[in-house]
């Protein structure tokens, strides 16, 4: 299928690795050009990398800015980056930035501060600007990859799941906000995924239960009704399609993608 891609500037945060990384090739594979933007240029460097390896023809398609998405200058100055180099940004993938799961006895006020710093302002950052240029131009695209967590209170996630929930809060209102100026925005609620966060997250389920991370990763596939963790890959399938405009009628979307673990309308 031809998702009208072609050509596209997407701008894609944390997309030095992990699904971000995977959502570039995605876009890629479609024609589109890319900006990655991440704290470390040197993770950026290793991702244009790949992705050149993985598709030839990415060579001179990805630009890549360093800036830390927690402090609102940073992201504005690495979106003007971008768009110099590009044009003018036509997708948004947003998926920087993941609290650090944490037990519930090891939670303090900082640890809530640092939740909202590292996932949900990250992302704020860089939606306020790009989705009011969007609206000025009257068209664009943005998809947040947020995390089911937002959905259902983990003790291991209390900090981070605020920080989601909130986050989905913010796409719906945006949708709606910005319809009319020809914007779109929609989410993607990714569960277990196969990323580095993965082992965090299991580092922490198993200080909760008493048991070490290979026998809490066992238990956790155990209970996917697919029998299986999703890759980035298939994160990313979703991303761009919700991105393109063969989904120009989908906006205010939240897309659970955790493989019914958690069944709820």
């Amino acid at each position: 299928m031809d998702l009208q891609l072609q050509d596209q500037h997407v701008l894609i945060t944390g997309g030095s690795k992990g699904i971000g990384l995977a959502c570039a090739l995605g876009f890629l594979r479609e024609g589109a050009r890319v900006s990655l933007v991440s704290r470390d240029l040197q993770n950026l460097e290793q991702g244009r990398e790949t992705l050149i390896e993985a598709f030839a023809e990415a060579k001179g398609r990805v630009s890549v800015h360093a800036a830390d998405l927690k402090d609102p200058a940073s992201a504005v100055a690495a979106l003007d980056a971008a768009e110099q180099a590009f044009g003018a940004v036509d997708v948004l993938v947003n998926s920087a930035g993941a609290a650090r799961r944490t037990p519930p006895d090891d939670l303090t006020p900082t640890a809530w501060h640092d939740a909202m710093d590292a996932k949900y302002f990250t992302y704020i950052h860089m939606i306020d600007p790009v989705v009011k240029r969007m609206g000025q131009r009257g068209r664009g695209a943005i998809v947040n990859v947020i995390g089911q967590g937002g959905k259902v209170a983990s003790p291991v996630h209390m900090a981070g799941g605020a920080a989601n929930a909130a986050l989905m809060l913010v796409s719906a209102g945006m949708a709606a906000a910005y319809a009319a100026k020809g914007v779109r925005v929609n989410a993607v609620n990714p569960g277990l995924t196969l990323t580095a966060r993965l082992q965090e997250g299991m580092k922490a389920d198993a200080k909760l239960q008493g048991i070490d991370t290979d026998e809490a990763l066992k238990r956790a596939t155990a209970r996917l009704p697919l029998g299986r963790i999703a890759t980035p890959e298939e994160i990313a399938n979703t991303v761009v399609f919700l991105a393109s405009p063969k989904a120009s009628y989908v906006t205010g979307a939240i897309v659970a993608m955790d493989g019914a673990v958690t069944p709820m309308i």
